[in-house]
């Protein structure tokens, strides 16, 4: 089977959902596609949807820094989790390989507003507008930044996706709230480790940068286990409507297999 991105991102989402009765993996037929009329769950583009825009706000706010009883964290704090706990409701719903589809999506997604941002940034501007500066400082972003965050987002996100599915083999589908918490606990260290070093090694003091990592990995894990009854909701919720609950026993976990 051939991956080719659609024109639009409801295609791309069919795409990427659309399976067969047995959780094989389907194609959009050509009626759909000259029509117009897809077949895709509407609720799972929404996931998708809110997995992408939840990454993407992220990296936007983050430049800010908020302080929180004493801890100094990026203000992305209050948005960056949500993207794990729809991962989390992707993974154990549609399976590993939707989930990987996504994540994927996601990283293009947030490339292009990046590759935006900064063509934006080198485009002349007139001279009675002031705001360069601080386009710049808002929106200006470092290679060694944005290197530090693609790779921490793939790898925290492929870890948290990865220990969810073989969590829910192993429990048989049974106490969910072990997988969510578990598998973001994961991955949220892991993305935490590996920006903090990429981005800040030699620049801020040892100390300093394991006090920056263990803050925001117990506080995203945090975040997860307080939204693990709304977690809950989204998923018994999907499996019902979606008549889906795949477990991923024949599946692959290679993250750079993105054709299963």
């Amino acid at each position: 089977m051939e991956w080719r991105f659609p024109l639009n991102l409801p295609l791309m989402l069919a795409y990427i959902y659309e399976t067969d009765s047995k959780g094989e993996e389907g194609v959009l037929s050509m009626e759909n596609k000259k029509t117009g009329t897809n077949s895709y769950s509407f609720f799972f583009a929404i996931v998708a949807v809110m997995f992408t825009t939840s990454l993407i706000t992220a990296n936007i706010i983050a430049v800010k820094l908020v302080n929180i009883s004493g801890l100094v964290i990026p203000a992305a704090i209050i948005i960056f989790p949500v993207s794990y706990i729809f991962g989390d409701i992707l993974t154990e719903v549609y399976g590993y390989r939707v989930a990987r589809r996504v994540i994927w999506l996601g990283f293009l997604c947030n490339l292009i507003t990046v590759v935006a941002v900064w063509l934006a940034q080198i485009m002349p501007y007139p001279a009675f507008w002031d705001g360069q500066g601080a386009y710049e400082r808002i929106l200006g972003y470092t290679p060694r930044l944005l290197i530090a965050s693609f790779i921490a987002y793939l790898a925290g996100e492929f870890a948290n996706s990865y220990v969810l599915a073989k969590m829910k083999i192993l429990t048989k589908g049974r106490w969910l709230w072990t997988r969510t918490i578990s598998s973001t606990f994961v991955g949220q260290g892991l993305d935490s480790l590996l920006f903090i070093t990429i981005a800040f090694l030699g620049e801020i003091p040892s100390q300093g940068m394991i006090n920056a990592i263990v803050t925001q990995w117990l506080t995203k894990t945090a975040y997860e286990v307080l939204f693990t009854p709304v977690t809950y909701l989204f998923v018994n919720f999907l499996k019902r409507y979606e008549r889906k609950d795949v477990y991923d026993i024949d599946t692959r976990f290679n993250p750079f297999v993105v054709i299963d």
